[in-house]
């Protein structure tokens, strides 16, 4: 999840915690890793409150039963949150000292929550190594890991297989193939999100392709401004400047157009491959996915939602033993088959239920290559000043050194928050 949603309270709110530093140090990564407390042994005991956003809000409750099955001493609460208002809700729980004993926290939110010193960090209960390296990274703010990966989504290319007979693996090949399907019939050879809300998810991967490093180690410093990330820029603009990408593409049109054949490829996550079976006059038999093509290394977003314990819990002990429950292999396959959210935890991609399906290995394979941003308190604000900046390089033919150095000096200004 990374959906940009900011309220001016609960924003007031949480920048205060953080800028009263919540007993953390300012020192970012110089600072030692938090230590985590134990969880006592046997089974999980008394009232659990855990708050969930859309779907997996309206769902969890009645699955969660299994574990409230195999620890009958447990009364199990899930209250269902609105996407649009779970920013603000738990912003100004945490401001308020009223927070659950457990939330969903959308990936890119981390940083900024656990910057409040109101997150507790994740004790040895959890099997740290059973997750994807990138999911796990987004739990790490500061050097201390706070809850778990509970789903991710990931990017990977979508493409008409009469258009396109071989998938690209190399930014070389991508260009060539959008050439090759604009000669062939295509208005389009590609779909890249030219700027707006949420630009920086498809335009990242081709930085960390071209080796990109967002901030410097310890996270207290932005690295945006480097020749990788110009480079990276550069590529991406030549989609648009060459007339092989859509500028100003009508929203709801991009599925009709590529089953009409009208685009040939374009950049997605997992919810795709849905709403393509869904659309009017659909080919499926046409339809295939591939890994993103890569730079000098092979990368793509990764995002999804966290499970998170707060420190203040009145019920820790148990709200841990319910997010270790919710992610053990078997329980996240359940939990895919319930609510088709993918899987953080990589055995469980071995199951036939995944394993066996036709779109979702190409989205395992790209998992082992995925990133995140950084898990910073300040990241939502940088991600909308990129956005901006990526409308001012693929509309306005801004020159992408100029557009590094923009990016580069308003997240300066912003500053990482650790």
């Amino acid at each position: 999840m990374n959906r940009t949603l900011r309220g001016g309270t609960a924003a007031l709110a949480v920048a205060t915690l953080v800028l009263a530093g919540c007993g953390r140090d300012s020192g970012g990564g110089d600072e030692a890793p938090e230590p985590a407390a134990e969880v006592a042994e046997g089974a999980a005991s008394g009232s659990i409150e855990v708050w969930a956003m859309g779907t997996e809000g309206e769902k969890l409750g009645d699955f969660a039963q299994a574990f409230v099955a195999e620890n009958p001493d447990v009364d199990l609460q899930v209250t269902p949150v609105p996407w649009d208002a779970a920013h603000d809700k738990i912003a100004t729980a945490i401001a308020a000292g009223e927070t659950p004993d457990v939330s969903m926290i959308g990936t890119t939110w981390m940083g900024e929550f656990a910057a409040t010193g109101a997150l507790d960090p994740t004790p040895d209960l959890i099997d740290t190594g059973s997750f994807f390296e990138g999911a796990w990274g987004t739990t790490e703010v500061g050097g201390t890991n706070y809850g778990v990966p509970w789903y991710v989504e990931t990017r990977v290319l979508y493409y008409r297989t009469d258009l396109v007979p071989e998938p690209p693996t190399d930014w070389d090949g991508l260009t060539a193939m959008a050439q090759q399907a604009k000669s062939s019939g295509a208005a389009y050879g590609i779909n890249l999100q030219p700027g707006e809300t949420g630009a920086w998810q498809t335009f990242m991967p081709f930085a960390w392709q071209a080796g990109a490093q967002l901030t410097n180690e310890d996270g207290t410093e932005f690295t945006i401004d480097s020749p990788e990330f110009v480079e990276a820029l550069t590529y991406y603009q030549s989609f648009f400047t060459d007339g092989l990408a859509p500028t100003d593409l009508p929203q709801g049109t991009l599925e009709q157009d590529f089953v009409a054949g009208k685009i040939a490829s374009f950049v997605s996550g997992p919810w795709h491959v849905g709403i393509l079976e869904e659309t009017e006059n659909a080919d499926m038999s046409k339809v295939a996915l591939a890994p993103l093509p890569s730079g000098a290394e092979q990368a793509s977003f990764i995002g999804g939602a966290n499970l998170a314990v707060f420190k203040d819990a009145e019920n820790r002990d148990a709200a841990w033993k319910f997010v270790e429950w919710l992610t053990r292999p078997e329980i996240q396959v359940q939990w895919y088959e319930t609510v088709t959210d993918l899987p953080s935890v990589a055995s469980a991609w071995e199951d036939p239920a995944i394993a066996d399906d036709q779109y979702l290995g190409v989205f395992g394979e790209q998992l082992d290559s995925a990133v995140a941003p950084p898990s910073i308190p300040t990241w939502e604000e940088v991600a909308s000043v990129i956005d901006t900046e990526l409308e001012r390089l693929t509309k306005a033919g801004a020159d992408p050194q100029e557009v590094s150095t923009a990016i580069q000096q308003q997240a300066s200004s912003i500053g990482t928050g650790l």
